[in-house]
């Protein structure tokens, strides 16, 4: 996913993308919908999310 279409989920969440990083602004929507702030941290293996939004990204 490109940073306009994160940009676009994240204004959908109610986050303001603001200058954030790619990385910032899919944790901060992680966050928004109270979910584990996992992405880009490694954990993609050991990831109980199969349908995660950012998996293929996180990869």
């Amino acid at each position: 996913m490109n940073m306009e279409q994160i940009k676009e989920v994240a204004k959908a969440r109610g986050v303001k993308p603001g200058k954030l990083k790619k990385a910032e602004l899919i944790r901060a929507i992680q966050a928004a919908e109270s979910n584990p702030q996992c992405f880009g941290t490694g954990q993609v293996e050991h990831c109980g999310e199969p349908g995660c939004l950012w998996r293929e990204d996180c990869k």
